[in-house]
């Protein structure tokens, strides 16, 4: 699937199932909920913190999609065509960060 696929295929659900967008600053405090997730798992998965027995069943493959989901929501409301915005800012990466990580003597192998 395609980055625009993914975009029509979302906008596709809201204007059908979820009946409309919800408007931006609260897909923003939803994306920022979605993170919040993300990190959760994160900490406990590769971090010192542990699970509890509640959340032993989590699933960062499926927390990821939703902070895809809500991302491609913010980036259709707001007109976002994110396929060439992506490809955009790897051309950026590819120019202004040519060298930079591999001049970054605190990124030296070890």
């Amino acid at each position: 699937m395609t980055i625009n696929q993914a975009q029509k295929l979302v906008d596709k659900w809201i204007n059908t199932t979820g009946v409309r967008y919800f408007n931006e600053l609260t897909n923003m405090a939803i994306l920022t909920e979605e993170v919040g997730e993300v990190a959760r798992i994160i900490s406990r998965k590769y971090g010192e913190q542990s699970f509890k027995e509640s959340d032993k069943e989590v699933d960062l493959g499926d927390e990821l999609a939703d902070v895809l989901f809500v991302l491609i929501c913010l980036a259709n409301q707001t007109g976002i065509n994110l396929e060439e915005a992506f490809r955009n800012n790897m051309i950026k990466k590819e120019t202004r960060d040519k060298l930079r990580h591999k001049r970054n003597k605190k990124l030296d192998k070890k």
